[in-house]
């Protein structure tokens, strides 16, 4: 499976992001396995990274029609309530509804049966070959996971060789950019192959 987005409580703003690993945990708990079959699941959860000693309570259920596919939109609520498994329902419908009533649940269904991403070309600019965004600021509200986006490796980044060199160039500009002795907003380097910007805004 892939995660399109997490979101969490302005209650837990302050220290209350799930790492990787626990997030990797739901996933393959709820994203496949036991939960892929089943319309609607209601089961505790130990997040040992975010609290090893106390349990959630996980709601997983497909969101839209293609509820019989096997890949298809899967929502995945966490809870501290026991007894939550109707306020998470009730959570799921409305958003399903919403989703549906915008037109974007159909949209979700599509991208995941397709599969692919988007190409370096979809931005409009000419001659770039790839990019990596990542948000580092948004309103209280609107504080996620860490999250970023960038393109399918195409031409020239197609083997493994070119795909090293081109996450050591990202590599480079991060530590250049995130330096502890000399941090930079803005950095443009021409490479031996590609013209480099990385831009702090």
């Amino acid at each position: 499976g892939r995660l399109v987005t997490a979101a969490r409580q302005r209650a837990l703003a302050e220290g209350g992001r799930l790492c990787a690993s626990d997030i990797h945990l739901l996933l393959n708990l709820l994203g496949g396995g036991a939960g892929a079959g089943a319309g609607e699941v209601w089961t505790p959860v130990c997040l040992p990274r975010f609290n090893p000693d106390g349990y959630f309570y996980a709601y997983a259920a497909r969101l839209g029609e293609e509820e019989e596919e096997e890949e298809g939109v899967r929502l995945i609520l966490l809870s501290t309530e026991r007894e939550g498994f109707y306020a998470a329902a009730a959570c799921r419908r409305q958003l399903e509804d919403t989703l549906r009533a915008q037109g974007w649940l159909a949209e979700l269904a599509a991208a995941v049966r397709g599969g692919a991403g988007y190409g370096p070309s979809r931005p409009g600019a000419p001659e770039l070959r790839h990019f990596l965004y990542k948000p580092l600021e948004g309103s209280e509200e609107m504080q996620q996971l860490p999250q970023f986006t960038s393109p399918e490796l195409e031409e020239p980044y197609t083997s493994e060789e070119e795909q090293h060199r081109l996450f050591d160039l990202y590599h480079y500009l991060h530590s250049r950019v995130h330096s502890p002795h000399r941090p930079l907003r803005l950095l443009y380097h021409v490479a031996e192959k590609e013209t480099l910007l990385a831009w702090v805004s």
